[in-house]
């Protein structure tokens, strides 16, 4: 896939997710003050963005790996976002119910390089060199052995 088509899923991911991330920062509004509600309504978004930019954006196998860099991903978001939302409510006096929308448009272009560096990034097990108690395969690896391709290291 192009990187222009993974900018496209990753955009449309980006719409569920924020429409996912203002429902659920409306529902938690009327509970909490608007920084709580921000910081938990991004939290449950962003794990539902992870599964979504997995298999949908970048077609990858989620793992453990990946989801516990993923938050990386998302910490330029967050710290644009809720700044923007500081910024927007309580300095420049916009309404707290659409800050979060506002906010959220200037940090879009940083989170997809992260992103896509993050979810594309080879695992490392896909280079280790098999020990000789491996299996019957070889005892030591041949100098003309094949790298594995770059879709095959993602799935590892």
């Amino acid at each position: 896939m192009t990187v222009r088509g993974q900018l496209v899923r990753f955009a449309l991911v980006g719409v569920v997710n924020t429409g996912t991330y203002y429902g659920c920062y409306l529902v938690l509004l009327t509970w909490l003050p608007y920084v709580a509600a921000h910081v938990a309504a991004f939290v449950l978004s962003m794990i539902g963005s992870f599964f979504l930019n997995s298999y949908f954006t970048y077609r990858t196998r989620p793992t453990w790996r990946k989801f516990l860099l993923f938050p990386l991903t998302n910490a330029a978001n967050f710290t644009i976002t809720t700044c923007g939302v500081y910024l927007l409510v309580d300095v420049l006096g916009f309404s707290r119910t659409y800050a979060p929308l506002i906010a959220a448009a200037a940090a879009i272009p940083i989170t997809f390089v992260v992103s896509r560096t993050i979810m594309l990034r080879p695992d490392p097990a896909a280079y280790a060199e098999p020990s000789p108690a491996a299996g019957p395969a070889s005892a030591s690896p041949s100098a003309s052995a094949p790298v594995p391709s770059r879709a095959a290291r993602i799935d590892k």
